[in-house]
């Protein structure tokens, strides 16, 4: 993410820099390292470039280039020339300029950190030691298709629930707007006293229908400001502490947050990056409070102890893990090992969204069923009580 920070500089002038970082604690750690006092850090909306840039197609076309044996200049040179889109064509064309200066491919990328995150520039890095670019770009996809479907699975387990809340709000707004006054209507010229619940109803539904205009720039503006809360940093922070609060919920973020990282690690240390920097690069995928956790078993890695004691020592390493990264350590793969770490925790993850899911599905319909019900119920009450008069 890219971040913009007002900074006191050493000599003692006041600036304004903007940097990439994986949150707002690491670019005031960066910028802290560099000797800045920030006096004021916030997101910075995202360049042209960064917005245009597809950045897997690039990957995969060049991909198919390379094995098609071009070069890569004159591959870069192509891919810039096909390109429709000025920003990503401006892009493409730096990144062009600088092989022809004789830099290196991951030098030249990242040149450009608004289109190339460093993830993908220490790939090409690492690939670029041992000469196989094209194989590094294959994972490279493989690596942003398993992440975007993983995702694709979330997204569509809560499609369902989120329209079950939608239509049901939908009805009993209908219900509270326009059946409910007329009931109200009605009521009135019969005259006679009404059970309390029912008055409640059916004032709420006459002042509904009366100040409909009223309700609806206050929805509005509700609907804005949850919008506001849910982009709030600071709120989805409080919400995810919260929700690691709840056991059988931790494990499930644990699980998931365990495949995110095992998978960007896995796919680091198989293109050649060494563990301890590619446990360094994928700490921004881990939520703030496993961060020193991470750092701790960083440290004694350094120190000469084996990542799965380390892990271990850190509270990071679940059975699965410590006993999977074991194997990878005895046969020299710990790379793939990784890789199938991550499988095993998206396996999980999969199946816990599948399980809250179905479970989610029917109290929704039975939430909504009762409140509907009990709008419909309290509609008809008095009538029900008149008839027992009448009797």
């Amino acid at each position: 993410m890219r971040y913009r920070a007002r900074v006191i500089r050493p000599g003692g002038g006041v600036g304004t820099v903007e940097l990439i970082a994986a949150d707002a604690d690491d670019a005031a750690a960066r910028l802290a390292a560099d000797g800045l006092g920030v006096l004021s850090l916030a997101r910075a909306r995202a360049l042209r470039g960064e917005a245009a840039f597809a950045l897997t197609q690039f990957a995969q076309e060049l991909r198919a280039l390379l094995e098609a044996g071009i070069a890569l200049l004159e591959a870069v040179e192509t891919l810039a020339e096909k390109e429709p889109r000025a920003a990503a064509r401006q892009v493409l064309g730096a990144v062009a300029a600088a092989l022809g200066e004789g830099r290196t491919l991951s030098t030249a990328l990242e040149g450009r950190p608004e289109a190339f995150p460093p993830l993908f520039v220490a790939t090409v890095r690492a690939s670029e030691r041992t000469g196989d670019l094209a194989e590094a770009l294959g994972r490279y996809v493989a690596y942003r298709q398993q992440q975007e479907a993983v995702r694709a699975r979330l997204v569509n387990a809560a499609i369902y629930p989120v329209l079950l809340l939608v239509v049901g709000g939908l009805v009993v707004l209908f219900l509270l707007a326009y059946v409910v006054p007329r009931f109200a209507r009605v009521y009135a010229d019969i005259g006679g006293d009404l059970p309390l619940a029912s008055q409640w109803l059916l004032a709420a539904g006459t002042a509904l229908a009366e100040n409909g205009a009223a309700f609806a720039v206050l929805g509005a503006l509700g609907a804005v400001a949850l919008v506001a809360l849910f982009r709030s940093r600071a709120a989805a922070a409080w919400a995810g502490m919260l929700l690691w609060r709840v056991p059988f919920v931790a494990a499930r973020l644990l699980a998931y947050q365990m495949a995110r990282f095992f998978r960007t690690c896995g796919m680091l240390v198989g293109g050649g990056v060494p563990v301890v920097r590619a446990l360094a690069m994928s700490e921004g995928l881990l939520q703030a409070h496993l961060r020193p956790a991470l750092a701790a078993a960083v440290r004694q890695v350094r120190e000469g102890r084996a990542l799965s004691d380390a892990l271990d020592a850190s509270g990071l390493a679940t059975p699965v893990i410590l006993r999977m990264l074991r194997v990878g350590e005895k046969t020299g793969e710990l790379g793939a090992m990784m890789e199938r770490i991550a499988q095993f925790h998206d396996a999980e993850a999969e199946r816990a969204a599948e399980w809250l899911t179905r479970l989610a599905s029917p109290v929704l319909m039975l939430a909504m069923g009762l409140v509907i019900g009990a709008v419909v119920v309290l509609m008809y009450l008095p009538i029900f009580q008149l008839a027992e008069q009448v009797r």
